[in-house]
């Protein structure tokens, strides 16, 4: 590329007022040139005509005229500023150190100047012996970067053992002992991470992205369960509230009535003994002013008729008992528990089992884990005790000491329900187990030892723990909900026709996946061969 040159001054034309190359030049009167804009701008903001130069004062404002020849010469003066701006290098290309003005294209760089130089400042290292001796290479742009601070060589390899680029000098000295490789060689390595680094982070993205989702979901999830709690607590404090509210008017009712009664019984004896009261005080009236009159005749005719004093009544034997409030308060607390129980197990079991009914999930058999004598259904759905053991390949998987069978699938983390039919059977254990449970030995069902089970027989419904927990004895049992939150350690069991509460096992440790644990039961000569099945939830029950 051809890089123009002038002697011309950008200053000799240039404005006084924009200070660039002129744009359409005029010239007043007194001599002085400016372009058109800049003089025409300036005096419409002046209140004389002047010359911004020399301040000559103008009477009239002055009819102004390009100046051609003026214009001509600034036009060139722009058209050389531009080539001269233009550069001679490319982006991408290195340029010579040693150019002044406009620099060229660098073709080589010398490892000994550290210097890159154009075709032309190349020449003496083409030309003197001296120069020629210097290691020219192909242009490279800061190559005081590129060499070796300790011994001023060129970085070209690579020590494997510091992560560092080293020159030639260094292999023999501080990296003598170290593998290194050419910079080629490494640049080809850390290129393939780097591909491979390029091809995981977008999936490692993507893997973040989707876990926002989970997490999004499930505050999502958490705010309607929330308020759905809400809404269901609303209800039964609503009717806790009503209740306790209806157990005081009772309360308060009750010793209102006992008062009244007390009140009422009084009214007679108090008005008797008013009158009594009265007719004494009416007497002692009598007598105190008989006993001063001097009439004597008057006397004795009127002590005679005060000689038998007004009929009264012996008050000794009568007594009015205040009411007895003992037990009062504690009979209307103990209805008003019963009430509160009746309204508790009536309203929130629905809503709990519809909530828990949402984390529903589709679970399996695996017949690798089944006692010999179960019979397992082909859609992994049904078992039922086939009363005679069969031979099968040693599966460290497999139950042998009991009549258990494990679900293919498995959960280590959040939510999940299912739910097992239990109709026309008359013992059967069901539940959830970890993953290291004991299969070939004798075990206590426990949580202790993995088990979190109900265990139910013709003796009653049992939570198997150490002690045994005791249930109430259901005998409608018919379908059996399994609800596990395994963060929150809770393992919670319901009556699904009934839609009733029946256990909750709480504070539960997880710390390796669980699965779906199912006994149905010794066979008993086809008292107990019907199946246990994993049904479909149907939340419209």
């Amino acid at each position: 590329m051809a890089c123009a040159n002038t002697s011309w001054s950008e200053e000799n034309f240039s404005c006084s007022l924009c200070l660039d190359v002129f744009n359409s030049p005029v010239t007043t009167a007194c001599g002085h040139n400016f372009c058109r804009t800049c003089i025409t701008k300036f005096w419409d903001e002046q209140v004389q005509y002047k010359c911004p130069v020399c301040n000559e004062i103008f009477h009239t404002r002055p009819d102004l005229r390009v100046n051609t020849f003026l214009s001509e010469l600034a036009a060139q003066i722009r058209t050389t500023v531009r080539v001269k701006e233009q550069p001679c290098v490319e982006p991408a290309e290195v340029p010579c150190d040693v150019c002044t003005g406009t620099q060229l294209k660098a073709v080589k760089s010398c490892l000994i100047c550290f210097t890159s130089f154009c075709q032309t400042h190349l020449e003496p290292h083409q030309r003197v012996a001296r120069l020629q001796k210097h290691r020219l290479v192909e242009p490279m742009d800061r190559l005081e970067d590129r060499m070796c601070k300790k011994h001023d060589r060129l970085l070209e390899l690579f020590c494997q053992t510091e992560q560092v680029c080293v020159c030639l000098l260094c292999t023999v000295t501080d990296h003598k002992s170290h593998p290194v490789v050419p910079l080629k060689e490494e640049y080809e390595v850390k290129t393939a991470q780097l591909g491979k680094t390029e091809t995981d982070v977008p999936q490692k993205i993507q893997e973040r992205k989707q876990k926002i989702k989970e997490i999004k979901d499930t505050v999502e999830l958490s705010n309607k369960d929330a308020d759905r709690e809400i809404a269901h607590g609303g209800q039964v404090f609503t009717a806790l509230i009503g209740c306790v509210e209806k157990g005081r008017d009772e309360f308060n009712q009750t010793v209102q009535e006992k008062l009244k009664s007390t009140v009422k019984r009084a009214e007679d004896p108090i008005k008797e003994l008013e009158q009594e009261i009265e007719d004494l005080t009416n007497r002692s009236s009598e007598v105190k002013r008989l006993s001063h009159t001097e009439d004597h005749l008057h006397f004795l005719q009127t002590f005679r008729s005060l000689k038998d004093p007004p009929p009264t009544r012996e008050w000794t034997t009568v007594e009015v008992r205040p009411p007895s409030y003992e037990g009062t308060l504690m009979r209307t607390l103990d209805q008003l528990e019963e009430t509160l129980n009746m309204e508790m197990k009536k309203l929130p079991d629905d809503a709990e089992l519809k909530r828990v009914q949402q984390y529903e999930v589709d679970v399996t058999l695996d017949p690798d884990t089944a006692y010999p004598s179960l019979i397992l259904s082909e859609d992994g759905k049904q078992v039922h005790d086939g009363d005679e053991e069969e031979e099968l390949p040693d599966n460290p998987k497999r139950f042998t000491e009991y009549t258990f069978v494990l679900t293919r699938q498995s959960f280590s983390s959040g939510r999940f329900y299912f739910e097992v039919q239990v109709k026309d059977k008359t013992e059967w254990w069901l539940g959830v187990a970890r993953e290291s449970i004991d299969r070939k030995g004798e075990t206590e069902w426990t949580p202790e030892t993995g088990y979190w089970t109900l265990w139910y027989s013709e003796d009653g419904l049992v939570f198997s723990d150490d002690p045994d927990v005791d249930l109430p004895r259901r005998a409608e049992l018919q379908k059996v909900g399994v609800f596990v939150d395994y963060d929150e350690g809770l393992v919670s069991f319901y009556d699904v026709e009934a839609r009733v509460h029946i256990y909750s096992a709480t504070g539960c440790t997880f710390t390796e996946p669980l699965y779906l644990i199912l006994d149905p039961g010794d066979h008993e000569e086809g008292r107990n061969s019907a199946p246990l099945i994993i049904s479909p939830v149907n939340q419209t029950d």
